[in-house]
């Protein structure tokens, strides 16, 4: 019995186990899905691709009229600090013909259409210099903006946008069915158009770090475009162009080989330098938010602080001073940071005792105001709240009151005979309650026949002239 039960459990943990076959195919399974859904190779134009680049890299004509107005554009955007106008001016640029046709030209050996990107790239950049540059010459926009400044200097984060950007404008040019959304994202993610406005920028207020710093950031913006659209025209496998000069052929080929190394080279040296450099301000900045979070106070935090070329970073100290000590000690946690031979310079005042009691008592002056502030605004409302109610006291009593003169002249020449009039309010109560009563006394000439229907006819007319439901009238 016993080895009945263990035969029968052996059996059942076999079958629970499925066959080596089973994962296999599983794993095939996955492997196919996976390599269909990443897949570029099945919907790709490659003739229709290199013949829509080649048709865009021209900067003549009415493209070079679209891209003048798009730097005008977004030269606005830039000067006004708006957002949705520089990405609109983005949108209608034709800027990324002539990048595209250099990547492309280089992966498919065409000398020819690599001299024709390089011109058109030329002139692409000349008219966009020129047309920032005579717009921010007028001297009512020439403020400096966030905007502006925030193209000033490039940074690691853009060569990750432009190598992604480029990679995404590349497969969705190369579809048989074009993706125009993917091609206007990617003209507003890699930004062409703000380095540009800005470098214009930086020449017309001859501000030249401008300038270097923003068409760094277009230059490496382009490099990573051209070299993300080689990759793929690469990995697509675009058909080389074909010479009848086998000779030529190879020279070529050799040529754009040495262009394409030398490009990627350089492009890999400004994505280290760039990562370097990125890495170095961030330790400093852990250092120095580190610094603030033992008590010491920082001021005149700016980005020239932290000098990367020079391996630097500058600190000023507001308040207590450091001792020589505690900068000693700061010193030495550098390589903790990874600011290894990094100098780190304190900046310290003199005493500033009076300093701070000054600024203490500014302080104190500044609250004991707002309180005086407090009281007269208070005061200022319980007079408003008088005005208010006896203001509305005066309107009730003025809508109360009966225009009297007007009255009377009316009445003479209504009433032929009627020789005095006069008006009064009478007061009146039962004990239980006070009415007011509009009273008026009429007095007659003795010449007119039937003073009692005159009378009667002097009160209508009174009370409806006056809008009044109770009104008394004697005659005297």
């Amino acid at each position: 019995m016993e080895a009945e039960n263990t035969n029968q459990q052996d059996s059942t943990s076999n079958s629970q186990i499925p066959p080596q076959s089973d994962i296999t195919s599983i794993l095939l399974s996955f492997k196919k899905f996976f390599i269909e859904l990443l897949d570029i190779r099945k919907d790709t134009d490659k003739k229709g691709t290199i013949e829509d680049i080649k048709e865009n890299i021209s900067m003549k004509g009415h493209t070079a009229w679209v891209l003048v107005f798009s730097i005008l554009i977004a030269s606005i955007g830039l000067n006004v600090s708006s957002t949705a106008v520089v990405i609109g001016a983005m949108l209608i640029s034709p800027l990324m013909g002539p990048i595209l046709g250099v990547g492309l030209s280089i992966g498919i050996n065409d000398i020819d259409t690599l001299k024709r990107s390089l011109i058109n790239l030329g002139v692409m950049v000349g008219l966009s210099l020129a047309t920032s540059f005579l717009f921010f010459l007028i001297p009512i926009f020439r403020n400096e903006t966030p905007e502006i400044l925030a193209r000033t200097a490039p940074d690691v984060r853009d060569v990750f946008i432009a190598i992604a950007g480029g990679l995404a404008l590349i497969i969705a040019f190369s579809r048989q069915s074009k993706q125009t959304n993917t091609i206007a994202g990617v003209a507003i993610a890699t930004a062409l158009m703000p380095p540009l406005c800005t470098a214009g920028y930086g020449l017309a207020t001859w501000n030249l770090s401008y300038f270097g710093g923003a068409m760094f950031l277009f230059t490496i913006n382009t490099i990573f475009i051209a070299l993300a659209t080689f990759v793929i025209v690469k990995f697509l496998r675009f058909p080389m162009l074909r010479y009848i000069n086998s000779a030529k052929r190879k020279r070529i080929a050799r040529t754009a080989s040495t262009v394409a190394l030398l490009v990627f080279s350089g492009s890999i040296y400004l994505f280290f330098n760039l990562f370097q450099e990125n890495q170095f301000k961030q330790a400093a900045q852990n250092l120095i938010d580190d610094i603030k979070g033992n008590g010491i106070s920082i001021i005149d935090e700016k980005d020239e602080n932290i000098d990367y070329h020079n391996k630097k970073v500058k600190i000023f100290i507001y308040g207590n001073k450091l001792s020589t000590d505690e900068i000693e000690r700061w010193n030495e946690r550098l390589p903790e940071y990874g600011l290894k031979d990094t100098q780190l310079v304190f900046h310290q005042g003199v005493d500033d005792s009076d300093i701070r009691s000054e600024v203490k008592n500014l302080t104190d002056l500044y609250v004991q105001n707002q309180k005086i502030i407090s009281s007269r605004d208070e005061t200022v409302k319980e007079k408003e709240d008088k005005i208010k109610l006896l203001t509305d006291q005066i309107s009730k009593y003025q809508a109360a009151e009966i225009p009297f003169i007007q009255i009377s002249k009316e009445a003479q020449i209504n009433y032929i005979g009627l020789e005095h009039l006069s008006y009064g309010k009478l007061i009146h109560t039962n004990f239980n309650t006070v009415d007011t009563i509009t009273v008026f006394n009429a007095r007659w000439n003795d010449t007119i026949p039937n003073i009692t229907n005159q009378q009667l006819k002097l009160k209508k007319w009174l009370k409806t002239r006056l809008n009044l439901d109770t009104l008394q009238l004697n005659n005297n």
